[in-house]
């Protein structure tokens, strides 16, 4: 399996200047109903600021909202992933990160969109349900037929057999005895 980022990102991401306040931005998180904005400086993402950031760096800290601006409390630098890159690269960057959403760039660089563990949990139950699938088959009796893609050649096929821990269709299982 080898799902793309792009594939379950969401695209339409909230941008705001670093010079605009925290004000700003809670503002464009009520209006918006999202849980962070990106942060940009000429034009480039450089942080982001999530609703927590705002209740434990602005809010608890006691600074004033409409004073306080973007760059002095995002969180940075910008820990980002690849649109190309798999959800398992994803799901590992904001394991290793300790973040719960990671901005998506393209191939230039350019912003795209963004990944969230909402976004993973909704592509991961498909995704253990071809594990399972696949461990059934791999458990199933010797001789038994099964109809599907060959793990050799990737060509569908009505006859898979069992065949090296993979199912294979006949003309790769005679292929690999001889």
């Amino acid at each position: 399996m080898n799902i793309k980022v792009s594939e379950c990102m969401t695209v339409g991401v909230f941008t705001l200047p670093a010079s605009k306040t925290v004000l700003d931005a809670a503002r464009l998180l009520r209006k918006t109903n999202v849980g962070s904005v990106i942060i940009t400086q000429k034009g480039k993402a450089k942080g982001i600021i999530t609703e927590r950031d705002i209740v434990y760096k602005v809010v608890a800290a006691g600074k004033n909202p409409a004073k306080t601006k973007l760059k002095s409390v995002m969180s940075k630098p910008l820990k980002v992933i690849r649109s190309y890159d798999s959800v398992d690269a994803a799901a590992e960057a904001l394991r290793v990160n300790k973040v719960k959403r990671l901005p998506v760039i393209d191939k230039e660089g350019r912003l795209v969109g963004i990944i969230t563990e909402g976004d993973l949990l909704r592509v991961y139950p498909g995704m253990v349900d071809v594990v399972l699938e696949m461990q059934q088959l791999r458990q199933s009796k010797p001789n038994e037929i099964f109809t599907g893609v060959c793990e050799s050649c990737g060509c569908y096929a009505e006859d898979l057999k069992r065949s090296g821990g993979k199912l294979r269709c006949e003309e790769c299982i005679e292929e690999e005895e001889v």
